[in-house]
């Protein structure tokens, strides 16, 4: 049985020592970004590596990019490789809680044509709170040669971007929380505000009080109002630098709907261009 979306910690800690699975921990915190790598040295699940969101998960930012630009696909296929990720590897992503950073290595891995990739639902809060252990051993794995199968159409660039929303049969789903969403605050990006058109779906809609994400008969009743009766292809995802919107990717996934595609340069790739449209609420 392989996983390609969620699973629980239960289903995980039979495979533990299972040379075919690999846990990857995605601690990140965007205002500190060594403090993921010190709590995973500190203590993890055991065998866990670690995945960097500036490092491994994304590649170098230039004046045109938005802060987490996709890594080359000969980066990140290297990547894969020094981590051993074979066709048949079961990938396990985890972050604190709620699964964002998570779910940005779901997503790549996506990308790169692997399906054998889950998110642990809860994260390390969740997987404490069932019992799970939790040490410094880190898995020895033998490198792999793999050729990555690239879906390039599950992303869509700016230039994509631009002559798709013109299109009234497509929808921009923005996972920022609504306040940075309508441009009250702006905690990070130097313009406040969203991309004109765009609707809302702050990625914390996905989760529940205990941060596990809603069971999918919820999560499709939630995300069929966002599609306003749209097909779940007709959707792009989009947040501040395209990580949180892999949340909202996931959680479509999750409900049985599929299709919607990143805009991985989202909101702080948009503003870099002056010229290009900002909307803001009027309240």
């Amino acid at each position: 049985m392989s996983f390609s979306t969620l699973l629980r910690p239960a289903d995980l800690m039979g495979h533990l020592a299972d040379p075919g699975w690999l846990v990857l921990d995605c601690r990140f915190e965007l205002t500190e970004p060594a403090a993921g790598e010190r709590a995973w040295a500190a203590s993890h699940i055991p065998g866990a590596l670690y995945a960097h969101l500036d490092r491994d998960l994304s590649g170098p930012v230039t004046a045109a990019t938005g802060r987490h630009p996709l890594p080359a696909r000969r980066s990140f296929a290297a990547t894969l490789s020094r981590w051993g990720v074979t066709p048949a590897t079961q990938v396990v992503a985890y972050d604190s809680s709620s699964g964002m950073f998570a779910a940005r290595l779901w997503w790549m891995l996506r990308w790169a044509g692997h399906d054998r990739v889950a998110v642990l639902d809860g994260g390390l809060q969740g997987w404490t709170a069932a019992g799970g252990s939790l040490d410094q051993s880190v898995q020895q794995r033998q490198p792999a040669r793999l050729a990555p199968a690239w879906r390039e159409d599950m992303a869509v660039s700016t230039a994509d971007l631009v002559p798709l929303l013109a299109r009234r049969d497509r929808v921009l789903v923005d996972a920022r929380g609504p306040d940075r969403f309508e441009g009250r605050v702006e905690p990070i990006d130097p313009v406040a505000g969203h991309v004109p058109g765009a609707v809302n779906h702050p990625c914390q809609r996905n989760l529940d009080a205990a941060g596990r994400f809603l069971p999918p008969a919820e999560l499709l009743e939630r995300w069929q109002a966002t599609l306003g009766g749209r097909p779940p292809e007709s959707a792009i995802c989009m947040c501040g630098s395209g990580v949180s919107a892999c949340h909202d990717l996931l959680a479509l996934e999750s409900a049985g709907l599929s299709g919607a595609r990143l805009y991985p340069g989202s909101w702080s790739e948009w503003i870099r261009d002056p010229g290009r449209p900002v909307a803001r609420s009027r309240g």
